[in-house]
């Protein structure tokens, strides 16, 4: 008995020594390294040039020669098939981008120039009396229809032979090649005007039927006004020179004109 209680009592002993009153030791975590604080990057301030940026620079037009493919090719005589001198002027807008004569869009900046009754596509040499400045324009339009000007060149032309400034001046034109011949054949024409009004063409269109009774006369608007067309019957050069020296008008003028 006594070795039971003595058994009991180490229990006990034991017990208290497992269930003491010793609080459990707190786990200490430590704490993560502190990141070093950094400012937010600057964004650079956009730069602005003092700069002004330059406006664009309109090219001046250049006098270049028509395409290689389209030119009456140019032989190189000891003279010229037919000469001619005359006060040239030049012409631009309202015309350019509109068909011409020879049934191309006219363009100011080409070398061309417009002829009465030379045959289209010739290729002419033009020489400014005064200056000596020369150039070699084809001929694709029909013109001039003012006063006594025999030859009505292109911007690029005009620059080239120096009348674009003065707006006119005395040439020489040396005529070095033809599609057809000067001399003879052709289709010809008078052309009257221009008119103010249409009132005025239509008084001339029936003047001229009632005296020459032409094959056909047309009444049309063009840029500088009213305009009639007179084409005379089988193409007589002589009946149509007739008629534009005979015909006499209180406005614009006649001009005798080849089609072809």
């Amino acid at each position: 008995m006594k070795l039971i209680r003595v058994f009991l009592g180490l229990i006990c002993i034991v017990s208290l020594a497992g269930c003491g009153g010793h609080r459990p030791t707190e786990a200490k975590v430590p704490q993560p390294p502190e990141v070093p604080k950094t400012e937010p990057a600057q964004t650079a301030p956009e730069q602005k040039s003092s700069e002004s940026i330059p406006a664009p620079v309109v090219a001046e037009p250049q006098a270049t020669q028509p395409p290689a493919d389209i030119v009456t090719p140019v032989p190189a005589p000891e003279k010229p098939i037919y000469s001619e001198t005359g006060l040239a002027s030049w012409y631009g807008p309202p015309y350019h981008n509109r068909r011409g004569a020879n049934g191309e869009v006219y363009d100011m900046n080409q070398m061309t120039a417009a002829h009465r009754t030379l045959p289209l596509n010739s290729i002419v040499r033009v020489t400014n009396a005064k200056t000596g400045a020369s150039a070699i324009v084809r001929i694709t339009d029909r013109g001039p229809f003012i006063g006594e000007r025999m030859l009505d060149l292109s911007l690029a032309a005009a620059k080239a032979v120096d009348v674009w400034e003065p707006g006119t001046a005395w040439v020489k034109m040396d005529v070095l090649a033809t599609p057809a011949p000067i001399d003879r054949g052709g289709k010809w024409e008078v052309q009257v005007g221009a008119f103010d009004s249409t009132e005025a063409a239509e008084q001339i269109k029936q003047e001229i039927v009632s005296r020459y009774h032409p094959a056909r006369v047309i009444e049309f608007s063009g840029p500088t006004g009213e305009w009639v067309r007179v084409r005379v019957q089988n193409d007589d050069r002589e009946l149509a020179e007739q008629i534009s020296q005979n015909l006499s008008t209180p406005e614009g003028g006649v001009f005798l004109v080849r089609l072809d």
